[in-house]
Parts: structure tokens; C-alpha cells; sequence
């Protein structure tokens, strides 16, 4: 009850019911287990979420921008409402140190996989919803996606940080970008990379990931949000 309460006090709502927002937080491995067939975890909770997400940020992305085409709201939404948004987002309110997991999955970095933490926070979005409705659930998706909603409309979230990088180093000719691998550890099956991506002799960003790729787009990310391109 002390973590639910924790939560609750960073979301700035207490549940009703607060099964709501157990379940959102249940993960199958840990309901597996439980050896009951009939332990419920939050599977169906981010079907609902996924659905009342894409409602919300609809409706905010179609009345904010009225000159959009069916194209260009689409592509809006799909980036504010994506697995690594909605990732960042879990990860900034530390949602998988609040989650119920097998020991299996917690001892093999559940907490911090990109994939549970979006389907939890769908979860989430979902449990708020049923607890308090549309009236509850949408100032608190405002409340923890405002920076990541003003990222996409500056054009700071892409689908590839790397090209997106690359086409706006290469407007400068002079300029050459260039990544390096800066430190590589742990096991083989949790390998961590440490990355900096460089413009010319200037460390303009670094950035974390499971895999050189992984940690070569973050860095990218990392280096298009610093500001320090502008300077170059």
C-alpha cells in the first residue's frame, strides 16, 4: 500500500478503487507465478489504454492544429503515442519500481524493458480511466506527456534521430559527424553500450542502449534536444 500511495501522491489522484491500480501494475510473469489460472494481470487494462491514449492525444493533435491533413494528424499522434514515448514517460515517473513482476523477469531487467514500461503505462492510463473517466485520466496525460507532446510538435522526436541528424549536419559543408563507441559492459545477455556522436571534434551528445545502434540513436537524440548544434 505504501508504493500505491507513493504513485498516487506523484500523480495527484487517489483511486477509488484501488484494485484498479493494482491490476494496472500486475505483470503476467508475476500472475503466472501465482499457479492460478484465473490471476489476472494488466494485459486487457492496455488494450483500453492504447484506445483511450489515442482519443485524448486525437482530439488534442485535431484541434490544435487545423490546417493538418488526415496524413499529417496521423503521423502527429503516432509519434506522441508510440512504444518509446510512452517508454520515456514510464521511465521518467520510475513506473516498473512500483510493478509486480516474477522473479525471473525482475531478476532479467523488467523494470526497465522499453516494451513492459509502455504497455504499463497504457495500463495506467487505463486504470485512472475506469476509476475517474475522461475528466480525470486527461489532465494527468497532459500533466506527464507536456514535454514530450512539445518535443514532437518542434520536431524533436523522429522516427530515426541518426538521419534526422544527419540531414541537418550536412547542411553545413565543412561539417563531418562521426560515432564513437565510448564504453561497452556487463554480461553478454545485458550488454549496456556508451556511445558519443561528435560534429567534427565536438562531443554534441551521448547517449545509452542495449546494443551499438541502440546507443548511436540515443546519442543522436540526445545531441538534436542539447541545442549545441545551433552553435556550430
Amino acid at each position: 500500500m505504501k508504493k500505491l500511495n507513493e504513485l498516487e501522491n506523484l500523480l495527484g489522484y487517489q483511486f477509488k478503487n484501488p484494485d484498479h491500480l493494482r491490476l494496472a501494475l500486475t505483470h503476467s510473469s508475476y500472475a503466472n507465478e501465482l499457479r492460478d489460472r484465473k490471476a489476472e494481470y494488466n494485459e486487457r487494462l492496455e488494450f483500453l489504454g492504447d484506445s483511450v491514449l489515442g482519443v485524448i492525444i486525437s482530439e488534442y493533435v485535431y484541434k490544435k492544429n487545423p490546417d493538418f491533413k488526415e496524413g499529417e494528424l496521423t503521423k502527429t499522434r503516432s509519434k506522441i503515442v508510440c512504444e518509446a514515448t510512452l517508454a520515456e514517460v514510464a521511465s521518467e515517473i520510475e513506473l516498473g519500481e512500483y510493478m509486480l513482476f516474477g522473479k525471473g523477469e525482475a531478476l532479467t531487467g523488467g523494470r526497465t524493458r522499453r516494451s513492459i514500461l509502455a504497455d504499463a503505462f497504457e495500463a495506467l492510463i487505463a486504470a485512472l480511466y475506469l476509476d475517474g473517466g475522461f475528466e480525470v485520466v486527461r489532465p494527468i496525460i497532459f500533466d506527464l506527456m507536456a514535454e514530450k507532446i512539445d518535443l514532437v510538435e518542434r520536431g524533436l522526436i523522429v522516427d530515426d534521430y541518426k538521419t534526422h541528424l544527419q540531414e541537418i549536419v550536412q547542411m553545413k559543408k565543412d561539417n563531418r559527424i562521426k560515432y564513437e563507441l565510448l564504453e561497452e559492459k556487463g554480461p553478454d545477455h545485458r550488454k549496456l553500450f556508451r556511445t558519443a556522436v561528435k560534429i567534427n571534434a565536438a562531443v554534441i551528445g551521448i547517449g545509452e542502449g542495449r546494443s551499438k545502434k541502440e546507443s548511436e540513436q540515443e546519442a543522436a537524440k540526445m545531441a538534436l534536444r542539447s541545442g549545441k548544434i545551433e552553435a556550430l
